[in-house]
């Protein structure tokens, strides 16, 4: 026996009974996290550091950041 359910399109034209709402960014709404210009992923602004790249100021984060050379 499956859990396949079809979906059918209530009267309301809603697709589904409900929902969570929200962002699946939940703290990016209020600036705790920042996506990475080298990966992309969203980190905390307190992880990684703020470059000069092109006369702007971009957000990395510091797994992408280079080791440093003693």
């Amino acid at each position: 026996m499956s859990n396949y359910q079809e979906t059918k399109i209530a009267a309301d034209g809603l697709h589904y009974k409900s929902k969570e709402g929200g962002s699946i960014f939940k703290d990016s709404s209020n600036g705790m996290t920042i996506s990475c210009y080298k990966c992309g992923l969203h980190k905390p602004r307190s992880m990684g550091i703020f470059k000069m790249l092109i006369n702007q100021r971009m957000f990395m984060c510091g797994d992408c950041m280079p080791a440093k050379s003693a």
